[in-house]
Parts: structure tokens; C-alpha cells; sequence
């Protein structure tokens, strides 16, 4: 038979209980807090990065990329429309001046050569036949000019008759007024005829002038044919080496379109590329510098596109040093645009425990082997340093590492 247990011992029971429960309470958060003490606050000095601040000069940059590019690089293009007969050389190949790199079917432009050579020889031909019409005209109308002058001696001498048989009664006053009358209209048809071959004669001018003109013109098209027949010969231009070549045989290449690339491979420059948002801090004239591993080769910008093409901007960068054996086609380099420059001031070395703030909280090493929590205020900056305006002097060693797990601490323990 069961038998109930005294409230008492209940009571004693749970008090027990809660005794144990508040005791295992209290070691767990000692626990937490002994832990806490001996590892949140202190750090293996391999697991960290320590710069030493500095006087030194700070540039600040813009982060931009960027791809090496010959200096120099000749585009050869088809000048005229033709097919493509053969080639000789393929891209990589290294050429020197009048080295042949193909060859292209000048059949169709050679027959318009000398049509046109036939055309200009009929324009030459019709100025010499035009010469002679205006000529033969011209002395038509200056023998009719001279059969006036005889028709108004002819008229003068038959009024001076008809006013002497008037006097003598042989005649009327009907006579003289009458030949006087004839007088002033082959006076007026001789003016009309004067006129006439004045300007039959500019006629003349004009008309010479134009067909000239136009065999000018002629002449000058057959001269640009048989300049773009002796350029389809294509030959390398200069020493360099080849880049691209069309080896496409048997196609059809319009006028202008691409055969082939010619680059100097004794000189770089870099195309660079940068968000459109950095497009106002930009400038021709600003410095640059071009990061290829370790190596920095110095430049300036030099031009600047006008166009933005996926909010991209892009421009020129001529260098300092464009013969550096570090230097490749096509090759990917980093590019930093130099806004500001700062010399002499503070400096250390940056790392991920700078976020860009302008204010900001570091750790800075003490004699004690101990690094405390230090406000600083932050300058210029750029991928090597990072400029200190207040808070850190020349000579303090400061962590660089990323330390946000430490943020609540004031005060860490450096272990070797």
C-alpha cells in the first residue's frame, strides 16, 4: 500500500533541486566568462598583420583595370572591293618593310582602270571637238559682225544720196527719212551682234572650263585607282609583328574592311576602364600607376574616351616605361588613378583593418606585449598606405588585419 511522502520532504526535495540547478548555472557562466578571458581577449601574433607607422608620401587612387596594348598598331584594309587569292603570312608572324602578307584578286579593278583610262581619253577628246564648234561659232558671228559694219557704210552712203538728190530736187523727204530708218536698225542688229559675241565668248569660257573640269575629275579617279591598285599589294608597312590576318582565301573583302594588324611590339600602353560614377574625378594629365605583381610602372592618362558604354568609361594610358620586359598583349593589370597626393605625413601600410572610414578604432601595440584599442582619424588612402591624421605617431606598431571579432574589446594580449 502506497504511503504519501510528508510535504516537508517535498519541500526539502525541491529545494534541492533548485540548489543543483542554480549551482550548474553558476559554472557554466564561469565558464563562459573564464573562456572569454583567456581566448576573446588575446591573439597568436601569426594569426595577425603588424605595420609599422612611417613618414612617407600617400597618393590617393581610384581602382580601375586595365589590358596592355601595343603602343603603336597599323590597321591594313582592303582598298579596293576583291577576293582574297592567297596568304602568306599568319598572325604572330614577325615582319619587317615590304614583307608580303597576302595577295588579292585585282582583275574586276584593273578592268575599271582602263575604263576609266578610256573614259578620260573621250572627255579629252570632246573638250578638242568642243574647242573647235566654239571656235567655228565664234567666227561665224565675227564675219556677220563684219557684214554689218559693210551694210551700215552701205546705208550711210544711201542717205548721203538720197539727201543730195533731195537738195537737187530729184528726190523726197520719204527717201531719207526712209534710209535713215534702215541705218538704225542694222545700227541696233550690229549692237545686238556685238553683244552676242561678247557673250559667246564667256560661253566659250565656261563651257571649255567645265568639260576641263570634268576630265580633271576623271583624272583624278584614274589616279586613285591606280594608287588603290598598287596598295593591294599587301605589304607590311613598317617592322613589327602581326597581330591579326584575314586567311579567309576565296572570300570577298569589301573596300575598308580589315586584312590584316600590324603592332610594335617595342612599346606599350594601357586601355583602361572605370565606373562612370568616377567620371567627374577623372582628367587628362592625371598620374597613373600600372600594378603587375609586385611591379609598379608609373604613366599618365592621356585621353579620355567620350563615349560610356555599360557605365564604363574608358581611356589611355601612356607609360613611363613602355619597353618593360613585364609587359604583354593583352595582358590584365590592375590601374590605380592617382586623385591626390600627400608627402611626408604619416603613413602604414594597409590591410583589412581599414574599412575607409574616415574615423575609425585599431589596435596599437604596447611594450607590455599587449595591443590596446586607439581612435584614429584616417586621409588619404591607396593599396600600399594608408594615411594617419591623428591618433597614431611615427614608430607604433599597429594590427592591419581585419579585427571586427574584437570590436568589444579594449585591450588584447598578444601571444607568440
Amino acid at each position: 500500500m502506497d504511503r504519501n511522502i510528508p510535504e516537508e520532504t517535498q519541500n526539502q526535495q525541491k529545494r534541492r533541486l533548485w540548489l543543483w540547478i542554480a549551482l550548474l548555472a553558476l559554472v557554466v557562466v564561469a565558464a563562459i566568462w573564464i573562456l572569454r578571458g583567456t581566448l576573446g581577449n588575446s591573439i597568436t601574433s601569426s594569426d595577425i598583420r603588424i605595420a609599422t607607422a612611417e613618414i612617407g608620401d600617400v597618393e590617393n587612387t581610384l581602382t580601375a583595370s586595365g589590358e596592355v596594348q601595343p603602343d603603336f598598331e597599323a590597321v591594313i584594309t582592303s582598298p579596293i572591293t576583291a577576293v582574297i587569292q592567297q596568304t602568306y603570312l599568319d598572325a604572330g608572324a614577325n615582319v619587317k618593310t615590304g614583307d608580303k602578307i597576302l595577295e588579292l584578286d585585282k582583275e574586276f579593278t584593273q578592268l575599271n582602270l582602263e575604263k576609266l583610262k578610256d573614259e578620260l581619253e573621250l572627255k579629252k577628246n570632246a573638250i578638242v571637238k568642243l574647242r573647235w564648234e566654239l571656235e567655228k561659232s565664234f567666227y561665224d558671228l565675227k564675219i556677220n559682225d563684219s557684214i554689218k559694219v559693210l551694210k551700215i557704210n552701205s546705208l550711210q552712203a544711201d542717205i548721203e544720196n538720197a539727201k543730195r538728190l533731195f537738195k537737187a530736187g530729184g528726190g523726197t523727204r520719204e527717201n531719207i527719212d526712209q534710209a535713215e530708218q534702215y541705218l538704225r536698225i542694222a545700227q541696233l542688229e550690229k549692237r545686238q551682234l556685238e553683244n552676242d559675241i561678247r557673250i559667246k565668248q564667256q560661253t566659250m569660257r565656261a563651257d571649255i572650263r567645265e568639260s576641263e573640269i570634268d576630265a580633271q575629275i576623271k583624272e583624278k579617279d584614274l589616279q586613285e585607282l591606280q594608287r588603290k591598285l598598287q596598295q593591294a599589294n599587301i605589304i607590311a608597312t613598317r617592322t613589327g609583328v602581326l597581330t591579326y590576318v584575314n586567311k579567309n582565301i576565296g572570300s570577298k573583302v569589301a573596300e575598308g574592311e580589315i586584312l590584316a594588324r600590324l603592332a610594335d611590339l617595342g612599346g606599350f600602353k594601357i586601355m583602361g576602364s572605370i565606373s562612370d560614377n568616377y567620371a567627374p574625378q577623372i582628367r587628362v594629365g592625371m598620374p597613373a600607376i600600372v600594378r603587375i605583381n609586385e611591379t609598379q610602372i608609373r604613366g599618365l592618362l592621356t585621353n579620355i574616351l567620350p563615349s560610356v558604354q555599360n557605365n564604363i568609361v574608358n581611356f589611355d594610358v601612356q607609360l613611363d616605361d613602355k619597353a618593360n620586359k613585364l609587359l604583354r598583349p593583352k595582358m590584365k593589370v590592375e590601374v590605380y588613378l592617382v586623385t591626390e597626393a600627400r608627402p611626408k605625413t604619416i603613413r602604414v601600410a594597409n590591410g583589412a583593418g581599414f574599412n575607409g572610414a574616415p574615423v575609425q578604432d585599431v589596435f596599437v601595440l604596447r611594450t607590455n606585449g599587449k595591443a590596446e584599442r586607439r581612435t584614429v582619424k584616417v586621409g588619404l588612402s591607396n593599396f600600399d598606405f594608408v594615411e594617419i591624421t591623428e591618433g597614431i605617431k611615427a614608430g607604433e606598431r599597429v594590427i592591419v588585419s581585419d579585427m571586427t571579432k574584437f570590436k568589444n574589446a579594449t585591450e588584447l594580449e598578444i601571444k607568440p
